[in-house]
């Protein structure tokens, strides 16, 4: 890889000749309605997002929700192996990126631990939003750093009288895949009944020079819906189960078996009369639990969540210029950890958050501000000790100004709080999968951020660009760190509190060209994030060096083919207690027909089969587990 600034050149080379070029085409454009952290429907929300849906999410589709979004701006994964990881955004990860199932809390142990997977599985979704930067405002603390929310539709929004679905297959990939998965929905005007099914199974993982021992998978799941539809707004309710058997990659002999059970209730009712034009409901039960096996069969460790969610938003109705939404939100957990690697206690957690979001056009543009107040308490289960309480509050303010029809320019400032978790509060034990002792620390207070985020963005047509930079400000960040020294003959890691910044690029270029009967898409994207611990002089660990990805896709009537590029640069900004990664290359390619009844593709990724480890990944399964070699995989998609 080159250095940086050679890297930042070709990218500034990259963006403007596709700017260049785009500013040919006259066509209009049609965006995009975000829903995640966008109560009011704006066309064109600050925060910055992104979406995937339809072909774009098939095509994309992971073995595990961080896979499937990876190559999306300012995202990358945690990677532990291709079962367990975790979206990362912009460097930030674990409890301060809230993943969410069509709006609601997941309820799992995925913060918890690098070995614990997310227990969505990409087959079952329809729609996944990303919000990058803070979303504090609308989902807690835990938001602090974004949020990826799953959407699919078990509890239906729209009336149907007559049957429909839609069945997927997959084969092939890096670790052998075999899935599939079907929906069926149907109604008589008013009731609308949805049912959904999907399984998969892996084999260990291939990569350049052999395989990922132990991380092997097999998940299924499915769900039941139903709605009551009315003329304005619905009522339903859907249960879903979600189970996964999956190696850990670090622990040869030790599998994890997973289940969770989720029941979800919603309601929306619209056009009210009044002060309050619509409100939005819902409540949510999860029961989680997961079990470490040893290789004698053996039950080491069991991880067990019950928590219960509820929420309701409201949006008022006009105060002259002013539109706006406010809203409550309600979560209890209980988690327990039972075994010989349990070095976490019992907790309960406690949140209750009320917030408000106001939006009005003034002189300057279009003007959003709002605020949360939040409480929290962890307490022991089985300890007289008191709980632990904090008191958040996050505000925000953001400007949209329309500089021209085609252009755009959006800022925001945020304050967020972040209330520390049961583990960082209370963990001490052996901590197997990270090969340490985890401490924590029962006196941490909590985190504050401070964000500032601006980008700039042209539209028209089939063309984009986007050129977004952000600054985070930590006070008190917690982060987990060495201290030197050796208990139980393992490295002690503690969990202390520390000033912190993060900054970066993201950008953006696409452009349509039209030959004949084909047209070409080109497309360039970079985005790098510079993360520092300002109390120790040092880089933050585990953060994703700069990306660059280019990309073309070849149409023609039904076809589709494409071909791309990502570029990794070494990543040797790393704390003292780590070591450097070296860059990539990755060379994958596609092609897809599309069908009046759906759509077929065959993909080849890493085709130049480079061995290449992920810099965001912890040093302790960077070596055993590398990103995947050289792979074909095919599907089919069905719509009736």
């Amino acid at each position: 890889m080159s250095s940086f600034s050679s890297w930042r050149l070709r990218a500034a080379l990259c963006l403007a000749t596709l700017a260049s070029a785009a500013q040919a085409q006259n066509a209009p454009q049609l965006d995009t309605v975000i829903v995640t952290g966008n109560p009011l429907r704006s066309d064109e929300p600050v925060q910055p997002a992104s979406v995937l849906a339809g072909d774009g999410l098939v095509l994309h589709r992971g073995s595990s929700l961080a896979e499937t979004l990876a190559e999306l701006p300012g995202v990358s994964t945690s990677w532990f192996g291709p079962n367990a990881n975790r979206p990362v955004l912009r460097g930030l990860d674990g409890d301060r990126v809230r993943v969410l199932s069509n709006a609601g809390a997941s309820f799992d142990a995925s913060t918890l631990s690098n070995d614990h997977a997310v227990p969505i599985d990409p087959l079952a979704v329809e729609r996944i939003e990303v919000l990058r930067g803070p979303a504090a405002l609308l989902y807690g603390g835990s938001a602090i750093g974004g949020v990826v929310n799953a959407i699919d539709n078990r509890i239906p929004k729209t009336a149907l009288t007559q049957p429909g679905g839609a069945a997927e297959v997959r084969l092939g990939g890096a670790a052998r895949e075999r899935g599939g998965a079907a929906l069926v929905e149907t109604g008589d005007g008013r009731w609308t009944l949805h049912a959904d099914a999907f399984a998969r199974e892996t084999d260990d993982l291939r990569v350049p020079g052999g395989r990922v021992d132990n991380s092997a998978s097999r998940a299924r799941g499915g769900a039941l819906g139903a709605s009551y539809v009315f003329g304005t707004g619905h009522v339903g309710l859907a249960l879903d189960r979600y189970q996964n058997r999956y190696g850990i990659v670090v622990e040869p002999d030790v599998t994890v078996h997973m289940r969770r059970d989720h029941l979800a209730l919603e309601g929306e009712w619209r056009e009210l009369p009044g002060v309050l034009e619509s409100v939005r409901a819902r409540f949510g039960r999860t029961v989680y639990e997961h079990q470490e096996i040893e290789g004698d069969g053996e039950v080491g460790t069991t991880f067990s969540t019950r928590g219960s969610e509820a929420r309701l938003e409201a949006t008022h109705a006009p105060l002259g210029p002013l539109r706006g939404v406010l809203g409550a939100q309600w979560e209890r957990s209980d988690f327990a950890a039972l075994g010989e690697e349990a070095f976490v206690p019992s907790t309960t957690t406690r949140r209750t958050g009320l917030f408000v979001l106001e939006e009005t056009p003034w002189p300057l543009g279009t003007l959003s501000f709002g605020a949360r107040a939040e409480r929290v308490q962890v307490a022991l289960a089985d300890d007289g000790a008191p709980a632990r309480r904090f008191t958040l509050a996050s505000g925000s303010v953001a400007n949209l100004w329309k500089l021209a029809p085609n252009w755009s320019l959006t800022a925001s400032l945020a304050h967020s709080e972040r209330a520390p978790t049961s583990f960082e509060l209370y963990a001490d034990g052996v901590h197997v999968a990270t090969a340490a002792y985890e401490r924590g620390d029962p006196a941490l207070r909590t985190e504050r951020g401070r964000n500032l985020d601006a980008a700039l963005r042209w539209s028209e047509g089939d063309s984009e660009v986007r050129l977004g930079v952000f600054d985070a400000r930590f006070s008190r960040y917690v982060t987990l760190a060495a201290t030197g020294a050796l208990v139980e003959d393992l490295p002690e890691y503690v969990f202390r509190a520390t000033r912190a910044r993060l900054r970066g690029v993201e950008a953006q270029a696409k452009h349509r060209i039209a030959a004949a009967e084909w047209a070409f898409d080109l497309n360039a994207q970079l985005d790098l994030v510079r993360g520092d611990d300002l109390a120790r002089n040092e880089p933050l660990a585990r953060i994703a060096p700069a990306r660059l990805r280019l990309g073309v896709q070849a149409l023609h009537g039904p076809w589709t083919l494409a071909a791309a590029l990502t570029g990794v640069q070494r990543q040797s900004r790393v704390p003292a207690t780590d070591t450097a990664t070296p860059g990539y290359a990755l060379l994958d390619l596609s092609a897809a027909r599309r069908f009046d009844w759906g759509l077929a593709f065959v993909k080849l990724g890493n085709a130049g089969n480079v061995l290449a480890r992920n810099a965001a990944s912890i040093a302790t399964v960077r070596d055993l587990s590398p990103l995947p070699g050289r792979a074909l995989s095919a599907g089919l998609r069905v719509d009736f």
